[in-house]
């Protein structure tokens, strides 16, 4: 996220550091599945953002969002057509609704940083195959984050998947990118690309990859609060992002779901999509 401020240069890290980096990527899991157990229409975005940054304090965590580069809150909260950088709004949830929440977190000296998006009440089937794919896109770049390969092999898988194969938009304005000490560090991972192109990945890099995808074109604009980002044909986008250690022995996961997809499937205000 916040895709202007770009540390230059890619930071290795140790194993010991990547240790440490799990703890503020897991804890980002278990505040997304603190708001999958109460999430449904009827509760405002501004309620998720007070009980997100609760979470992450009561924990020992500083919510990385707020006031970087000027960010006025705690997460994004993304709603139907807003593809990235929502804000957080008193305006009920609605049966039928998506809902694209990224939360950053600082902890011990790193970041963790993770997005999912969510399923109010029914959606429709269409909007039920955006999520669903999108989703899987994430997994196909993350099976490319290994040692030797180059991060157009990550970018291209995605736009494969997503575009090539299911028709959807994939946002060219808007990328992944390196994750450490700093919220934002080289290289960006963009979701489309040419394989065997750009940086090789090598042991030590740490990626936020996060698939943007819309259901229609992937074009978008901006708005005049200077972060929110819409689809321009405002059909609905979809957002999902793990952040991965790439090893000699493949991509090792640092953030995770499981919580997530736990409470998302008891949560009967929420629609399982995948």
């Amino acid at each position: 996220m916040f895709y202007n401020y770009f540390i230059k240069m890619i930071q290795y890290k140790t194993k010991e550091e990547v240790e440490i980096m799990r703890q503020s990527c897991l804890l980002v899991g278990k505040t997304h599945a603190e708001v999958a157990k109460v999430l449904k229409a009827g509760m405002t975005t501004m309620e998720v953002n007070i009980l997100v940054e609760a979470f992450i304090r009561d924990n020992g965590g500083i919510p990385s969002f707020l006031n970087y580069h000027g960010f006025p809150y705690a997460t994004c909260i993304s709603v139907n057509d807003a593809v990235v950088h929502g804000f957080p709004s008193n305006t009920p949830l609605k049966d039928g609704d998506i809902i694209s929440l990224d939360i950053g977190i600082l902890k011990n000296g790193f970041h963790g940083d993770s997005a999912y998006t969510y399923a109010i009440g029914e959606v429709s089937e269409e909007v039920k195959k955006l999520l669903r794919i999108t989703k899987e896109s994430l997994y196909c770049g993350v099976e490319k984050a290994r040692q030797g390969n180059r991060i157009g092999d990550i970018a291209f898988a995605i736009q494969e998947h997503t575009e090539k194969k299911n028709g959807y938009g994939v946002v060219r304005d808007l990328v992944g990118h390196g994750l450490g000490r700093s919220l934002h560090e080289d290289p960006q991972v963009p979701n489309y690309g040419k394989r065997g192109s750009k940086e090789k990945l090598k042991e030590g890099m740490v990626l936020a990859i996060e698939p943007m995808i819309n259901m229609g074109v992937k074009e978008v604009l901006h708005l005049d609060d200077g972060w929110t980002v819409l689809t321009k044909d405002r059909k609905p986008s979809a957002h999902f992002e793990h952040d991965v250690h790439v090893t000699k022995h493949g991509p090792d996961i640092l953030s995770s779901f499981d919580e997530i997809e736990k409470e998302e499937k008891i949560n009967v205000n929420l629609s399982w999509c995948y």
